[in-house]
């Protein structure tokens, strides 16, 4: 059962300082390196020094352990680490346990990182290769013998249902990437910087698994993001505005598995993100109209729908439609379609830019962001404000 009151984390930290190596398809050096380059970005951005930082939080995913970033990057003890399970589920989440060790006293700056280089080295979309037998991918077994392989298919079997049940064609999800793509084109670290697509474009683009098409699915990306926490009281006094924490939130549903929950009631829709979306709104007291921007993961297009309808920012069946209108500026970096898959950490940069004011596409007068994790599999979710 999930939680039916708020918690008591919100406003209690912050976002200080954001940091990343470029976005490539080819880093041409270690995950390692990635990563410190990323993680001393970050301290630089927050005007710190890594004698400064005393926590780390990571993926279960990631091959950088806490102490070798630490090491690497002149970080001296730490009091507290941490890592988060469920690939790009883990996003928000990892700052969540950051404010949570900053929040309780067990640390005083805590750096969030993930670097990979996953299109020349580990391919995520390749799917299944080899696999050790565990509990966990029993639920998988399920399903592999009947060609349900890789990522995109296992999203297909939910996005078709969507369509089937609302009547809609794989066209609906062509406002998604075209949006993605549109932010893209005017961002510089972007992969897809200048170059923007058009409806047309998605619907002639080649079929992966129906109804997916190759302009409904992230990039594989190789990079580093990195993201620094710390309290309220001590952001006031950093060079750059805050982005505080206001509410954070992780989810898992019933009859969760990992991105093949087939047997619920319902395929329409994500009930971890439902989980996740009534905590953030019940600790904010904030609602689908208080949002000024939307951060969405967008590992594949209806999975973004989806999101949009368990938040409750339009009904069931009419994202498609809410996109098309631009009633919530969505993914203003690009996103995974568009600037890099990072699982999902350039997103919670792009919101700490939202906060700032510097983003490429800035949304004016920006003070909430939403910024939600990988879906299909448990999840997270931040509401990030402005200071004051």
């Amino acid at each position: 059962m999930s939680l039916h009151g708020a918690d008591s984390l919100g406003g209690r930290a912050a976002v200080v300082g954001i940091g990343a190596t470029e976005f490539s398809k080819d880093s041409g050096r270690s995950e390692l390196r990635l990563a410190v380059e990323a993680v001393r970005a970050a301290i630089d951005d927050a005007g710190l020094s890594p004698a400064d930082v005393d926590g780390m939080v990571t993926f279960t995913m990631d091959t950088n352990p806490e102490i070798t970033v630490a090491q690497a990057a002149g970080i001296g003890e730490l009091s507290f680490f941490s890592r988060v399970h469920y690939g790009g589920g883990a996003a928000c989440a990892t700052v969540q346990q950051a404010a949570l060790a900053v929040a309780v006293g067990v640390a005083e700056v805590v750096v969030c990182y993930r670097a990979f280089n996953e299109r020349s080295g580990r391919r995520f979309g390749s799917g299944v290769q080899q696999r050790e037998p565990s509990a966990e991918g029993a639920a998988l077994g399920w399903n592999l013998p009947f060609g349900l392989l890789t990522p995109a298919s296992w999203v297909a079997m939910t996005a078709q249902r969507y369509l089937h049940t609302h009547g809609l064609t794989p066209e609906a999800f062509g406002h998604v990437a075209v949006t993605g793509r549109r932010h893209a084109a005017r961002n510089p670290a972007a992969y897809f910087h200048g170059r923007p697509i058009t409806l047309d474009d998605h619907a002639s683009s080649r079929w992966i698994v129906e109804p997916l098409r190759l302009l409904d699915c992230c990039q594989e990306t190789d990079g580093g993001q990195a993201l620094v926490v710390t309290s309220v009281e001590r952001a006031r006094d950093l060079p750059r505005p805050p982005a505080v924490v206001v509410a954070a939130a992780q989810g898992a549903g019933r009859a969760q598995e990992q991105m093949t929950s087939y047997y619920r009631d319902d395929l329409t829709g994500l009930p971890e993100m439902g989980v996740v979306a009534r905590q953030l709104w019940r600790t904010s007291r904030l609602g689908p109209g208080d949002i000024d921007v939307g951060i969405l993961y967008d590992h594949f297009t209806p999975y973004v729908l989806m999101q949009l309808e368990e938040f409750g920012f339009c009904g069931r069946g009419e994202a498609a439609e809410f996109v098309a209108a631009d009633a919530l500026p969505l993914n203003t970096h690009g996103g995974q379609l568009g600037e890099a898959y990072l699982h999902g950490m350039n997103g919670i940069a792009e919101a700490v830019r939202q906060l700032r004011g510097t983003s490429v596409n800035q949304t004016a007068g920006a003070a909430r962001v939403l910024v939600t994790a990988g879906t299909g599999v448990p999840t997270s979710a931040l509401i990030l404000g402005a200071d004051g």
